[in-house]
């Protein structure tokens, strides 16, 4: 399946506690269907309906308490530029709660975090003064 251009941006699929979903996996976030959000990577898109949504983190690291969830080479940990992660909290069908953390291109992160806060109705939460500068600068 062709990545098409929507609204959305550019994701890797960097860790969580979606077991289908393999780490380090390049796809599309898009966020162009008002009832849910669609990830869409080669072989799989992953859908979440927006009102089940109930987290959504922005930060320049990734937060202390999901790195339990996530396997992180050291390299990956050492690396100096700036990454853009968010981590999207949401119930399942079975009503467990899962999270998906993805690392997102530089271009795509605000207008990114402003449509999911309108579609869902959650305020991202920022990790700190300067992921909120990033955010919304």
């Amino acid at each position: 399946m062709a990545l098409a251009a929507a609204p959305g941006g550019r994701v890797e699929y960097i860790g969580g506690t979606v077991e289908s979903l393999t780490m380090k996996t390049d796809g599309r976030m898009n966020t162009a269907d008002g009832e849910k959000l669609v990830v869409q990577f080669r072989n799989k898109d992953l859908t979440v309906p927006f009102e089940r949504i109930n987290q959504l983190e922005y930060g320049q690291k990734v937060d202390r308490r999901y790195l339990s969830a996530v396997l992180i080479s050291p390299i990956f940990l050492l690396a100096k530029s700036r990454k853009h992660f968010l981590t999207v909290g949401y119930q399942d069908a079975a009503g467990r709660q899962q999270a998906m953390i993805f690392r997102v291109a530089k271009g795509d992160i605000r207008a990114l975090l402003v449509t999911l806060e309108a579609r869902t109705g959650r305020k991202v939460i920022f990790q700190d003064e300067e992921a909120r500068k990033a955010g919304k600068g």
